[in-house]
């Protein structure tokens, strides 16, 4: 996912794409725990993804701390 398509999301979309996210990336480690799949790409994407949703919405929120000053 691109950074700035994330940027173009609200705060509740990243919330949940946040959650969906965190979702999909144990599905993928539960099926590699079980032997089902060797996605060590898919899983270093998906958390790499997380962080960039967890990033901005970390900047957000402390430009939202910094207006109220």
């Amino acid at each position: 996912m691109k950074v700035d398509k994330i940027r173009n999301l609200t705060d509740v979309e990243l919330s949940h794409q946040e959650r969906e996210l965190a979702d999909q990336l144990f599905k993928l480690k539960f099926q590699l725990n079980m032997g089902q799949t060797e996605s060590l790409k898919k899983i270093r994407g998906l958390r790499k993804d997380i962080a960039r949703v967890k990033t901005i919405l970390g900047e957000r929120e402390r430009s939202a701390a910094g207006q109220k000053e």
